[in-house]
């Protein structure tokens, strides 16, 4: 059972699910900003961002290149550190609860919490990224040694 549990965890196919799940908000908002670009300027001038335009393109690009990174495994620190600011961010920016009032305030600090669990996942998965790179080299080095 436990051979079993550790194949499956150490599987392409379930650090591919991983990468998908975790990105997959950063896509769908990133591609509903480039759809609807109206929306995403409404977005960003709600936020009080101006140049809207400019801050929807800079979110649009943040959101899909990072998660692009993260799917694609390549750079995948750099694409999880930029999701995580841009999260981090957004706490400041739109989901500021502290100076609110209510209902709204408590919205936006169970928003925030949100953010902040989702930023503990993209570190998890940078450093599991890192960590299963240096398991896959440390494998070839083992089986080119052996060969």
């Amino acid at each position: 059972m436990q051979g079993q549990m550790e194949a499956v965890l150490e599987s392409r196919w379930l650090w591919l699910t991983a990468r998908v799940l975790i990105v997959v908000v950063f896509a769908a908002s990133g591609l509903a900003k480039l759809i609807d670009f109206d929306g995403g300027l409404a977005e960003m001038r709600q936020a009080g961002l101006e140049p809207a335009w400019l801050f929807n393109i800079l979110v649009i690009a943040v959101l899909l290149v990072g998660a692009l990174l993260i799917l694609l495994d390549r750079a995948l620190w750099l694409g999880a550190a930029a999701l995580a600011v841009f999260l981090a961010l957004t706490i400041v920016i739109v989901h500021h609860f502290w100076s609110l009032p209510e209902p709204q305030a408590m919205l936006s600090m169970f928003l925030a919490l949100e953010h902040l669990s989702v930023i503990g996942g993209l570190i998890a998965v940078a450093i599991a990224s890192h960590l299963r790179n240096q398991w896959l080299q440390a494998m070839q080095r083992w089986n080119t040694s052996t060969n």
